[in-house]
């Protein structure tokens, strides 16, 4: 397969890492679907791409909702007739606070969104590769070095993390018999709105406050466009990609 009969799903894309891999796809020739919850900013971001209309589709999706996102993969089938890639994307965060001071709710939040809602997206993926013809397809999760070691006051994001590791697995195995790939990307400090804290200064395992480098969202891309554009014998099971200074090894 080219890249232009190529059709990936994007979560998340209406900001941040998700539009920059959702612009990256496009200006590459795949056809791609953006989600999301904001419908405007979604319309945005494919418009701001400056390929023809035929080459994209929004659909605004609450991935913690099985229905919508059922709904999500109906309409990229109608529409492109199969997925080839889901860039398992969105997520989200809570203000750090130590551990007993944790709501339920942001816990609950941030577990639905970051790993049910991956979870779903997968699934419903999964499903539509396995039948599809030419069958088969890649999945890529968006973990993040939280996924290996956590910050500060953020056990809701790291345990959801963890999660998306074994979920990565779990997809790699039961997908070999179907030629569905499945791998994971490691994110540390892209130059993203959810990074933007990181130049202010963030809390470290010594309880002091740093600023943190980060890098340009475009290594993310370039990771995201070198996994996608594999065929499916080969698989990347985890990649990191992350400031060199960054403090990831011997985080504390």
């Amino acid at each position: 397969m080219n890249l232009s009969s190529k059709v990936a799903v994007v979560t998340g894309a209406g900001s941040g890492i998700g539009k920059a891999c959702a612009l990256g796809m496009l200006a590459a020739g795949y056809r791609v679907v953006l989600a999301g919850r904001r419908s405007e900013a979604l319309e945005d971001t494919a418009r701001s791409a400056g390929v023809p209309a035929t080459q994209w589709l929004t659909v605004p999706t609450d991935i913690t909702n099985p229905a919508a996102v059922q709904a999500l993969f109906a309409r990229t089938q109608e529409v492109f007739g199969r997925v080839d890639v889901l860039f398992n994307n969105a997520g989200i965060n809570v203000p750090g606070v130590p551990l007993e001071d944790l709501s339920f709710e942001h816990w609950r939040q941030v577990i639905e969104t970051n790993l049910t809602g991956a979870f779903l997206c997968a699934q419903a993926a999964y499903r539509l590769m396995k039948k599809q013809s030419p069958r088969g397809g890649r999945i890529i999760n968006n973990g993040s070095v939280s996924a290996h070691v956590p910050r500060p006051f953020s056990s809701p994001y790291n345990a959801a993390k963890h999660g998306i590791t074994g979920l990565t697995k779990s997809i790699a195995l039961d997908g070999r018999p179907f030629d569905i790939a499945c791998g994971q990307i490691d994110i540390g400090n892209a130059d993203s709105p959810l990074a933007g804290k990181m130049r202010h200064g963030v809390p470290q395992a010594d309880g002091a406050i740093a600023v943190e480098p980060t890098i340009d969202v475009r290594h993310v891309v370039d990771a995201v466009l070198y996994m996608s554009g594999l065929p499916l014998d080969a698989n990347v099971p985890t990649i990191t990609v992350m400031a060199t200074k960054m403090p990831y090894v011997g985080r504390g």
